[in-house]
């Protein structure tokens, strides 16, 4: 679906670790794809695969591991252009794969970074049920100021809004939507957070099970379980190599 998240990589300074790491946590399967003088992995569902995994890319030494999300757009280079225009950064790209996909990693305006990309394969990618374990559950950006961001998305990709939760101090979660369903939610990013962020959610069969997982892989846990509006459960982790990413599940 064009506009809307369709694939997710994480870079990574130790791919066994974290392959061993997250395939154990969430039931992963994995399989490698590497080509000539690129190293990457699929992480996959029932052998449909739904994310990817790589080591840190050239020129490219974050202080831990990134998980970024892709976004699907109809015209790669067109939408980079409009990125600069609106005071986002291109920071590599576009580049093409022979065949499978073209993409650009870029940043909105406050500096979080995704991709965008278009993909060249004649066959789609197929389609797992929403909230399908293994899949990507949620999204969620800490912006600088959330309101300004989300303006950026709506021109961008036609995002809309959908409900809002007031979290006292906290501010406002606004929940966005691309086409009917909500996708995600943003908020400002806390004081103590040094830039902006997305955050992608992995589902799972339950939490505090989920939870055991991490910690027993080397995991830690930075946050919950707790119980989120609409009923589920949801944690924030760091996986052993420092890398971020959350957990969320339709039961405890």
């Amino acid at each position: 679906m064009p506009d809307n998240f369709f694939w997710y990589d994480l870079a990574t300074s130790d791919m066994d670790a974290a392959r061993k790491f997250y395939c154990d946590v969430v039931g992963w399967s994995y399989q490698d794809a590497s080509q000539g003088n690129t190293t990457y992995g699929l992480f996959q569902v029932g052998g449909a695969g739904v994310a990817g995994l790589m080591p840190y890319p050239d020129g490219m030494k974050p202080p831990f591991p990134v998980w970024t999300g892709y976004i699907a757009v109809a015209d790669v280079d067109a939408t980079a252009a409009r990125i600069k225009e609106a005071g986002g950064v291109v920071h590599r790209g576009p580049i093409e794969v022979a065949g499978v996909i073209r993409f650009a990693v870029v940043a909105d305006p406050q500096g979080a970074v995704f991709i965008i990309a278009k993909g060249l394969e004649a066959q789609p990618m197929p389609k797992l049920a929403v909230g399908t374990p293994g899949t990507m559950g949620w999204r969620e950006l800490f912006a600088t100021d959330w309101e300004k961001d989300f303006a950026f998305y709506e021109k961008l990709f036609g995002w809309t809004k959908a409900e809002a939760h007031h979290m006292g101090d906290m501010g406002t979660y606004q929940l966005f939507a691309a086409g009917a369903e909500p996708i995600g939610g943003m908020m400002n990013k806390p004081p103590q957070m040094p830039q902006s962020w997305w955050n992608y959610y992995i589902n799972v069969e339950g939490i505090d099970a989920a939870k055991e997982r991490v910690e027993k892989g080397g995991g830690s846990i930075m946050m919950g379980p707790m119980e989120v509006p609409g009923g589920q459960w949801v944690l924030q982790a760091r996986d052993p190599q420092g890398g971020h990413f959350s957990l969320v599940a339709l039961k405890r």
